[in-house]
């Protein structure tokens, strides 16, 4: 039993993980602004390729910090509802234990815990910037 809960639990873990990787290596198609593809010539291919000189700001709500502090808020966020679900199934199987009861409460506890401060930590972060920039 314990080990078709691993396996289980390791399938839960294994989706998200590998739908989030893939956001990372999956191509992606880009164009310059302002390039038609169809009608380059040499010069127009030249300015093309040397993009459109606009740096990504520090702080702002497209800035580079909100970017990287949200993918973080969001990891911690998922593997929250990971532990909840994995607190969720070791309740039910815990077969009346006392101490695995209390073990999985406590599980299911701290991912609510969990959940409720990336809430909080997303949204502290995203109204700290948008004070700064305005």
């Amino acid at each position: 039993m314990k080990k078709t809960l691993n396996v289980m639990l390791a399938g839960l873990l294994f989706v998200p993980m590998l739908a989030f990787v893939a956001s990372f290596v999956a191509p992606t198609r880009a164009y310059a602004v302002g390039c038609d593809t169809g009608n380059l010539t040499a010069q127009g291919g030249a300015d093309c390729a040397s993009g459109n000189s606009s740096s990504t700001p520090l702080f702002g709500t497209t800035s580079i910090f909100a970017s990287i502090t949200n993918t973080a808020l969001f990891i911690v966020g998922a593997l929250s509802v990971i532990m909840l679900i994995y607190g969720g199934i070791r309740y039910t199987v815990s077969g009346g234990d006392t101490k695995q009861v209390t073990d999985a409460k406590n599980t299911i506890l701290y991912a609510v815990v969990g959940i409720i401060v990336a809430i909080l930590a997303y949204a502290i972060v995203n109204f700290v910037i948008t004070k700064l920039t305005t």
